[in-house]
């Protein structure tokens, strides 16, 4: 086969390249909470994916700028939250669009066996534990196994791709 004549290897070109990449990849969203030091911290991510069936884990790509970062580490318990098609203003407002202190107040939450908040109406919830974190450039690669799960009668995913939900 012939290499491709629009196929770019250039540092500058592929970051942007890739970024326009990535974009096109739709992806379901999620909440991930965890403890804080005073209260529970949560983010909205696109990047969650199952791990292994046995056991049960999944991995979440977490950006170690988000604010959530610092309360993530091996042993901690995370509520992992999928969404469903009718909860964008959740993943808006766990995105940035409402102060951290106040993220909570949108949706109804109720807490898991960690006593964390899990989202009443979810597509799913999953409660977890950290069992390993690996950095990776500006990420860390959360690996956290499932010990709990609550599924929605309804499959009705929020889906995210480039920058807007379908």
């Amino acid at each position: 086969m012939a290499e491709s004549p629009d196929l770019t290897a250039d540092p500058a070109d592929v970051s942007v390249g890739f970024r326009g990449a990535m974009r096109r990849l739709a992806s379901g969203v999620a909440i991930v909470v965890a403890r804080g030091d005073d209260a529970p911290v949560g983010m909205a991510a696109t990047s969650i994916t199952s791990l292994t069936m046995d056991p049960p884990a999944v991995l979440v790509c977490v950006n170690q700028s988000a604010g959530i970062h610092p309360s993530l580490s091996p042993g901690c318990p995370i509520s992992v939250n999928i969404l469903s098609r009718h909860q964008r203003e959740v993943s808006a407002a766990f995105g940035g669009a409402v102060a951290r202190e106040r993220r909570f107040e949108v949706g109804q939450w109720a807490v898991d066996q960690h006593d964390l908040p899990m989202l009443d109406d979810a597509q799913a919830n999953l409660a977890c534990t950290i069992d390993s974190m690996t950095p990776f450039g500006t990420h860390s690669i959360v690996v956290a196994r499932v010990e709990a799960v609550r599924l929605s009668e309804s499959v009705e995913p929020l889906i995210y791709q480039d920058g807007a939900y379908l």
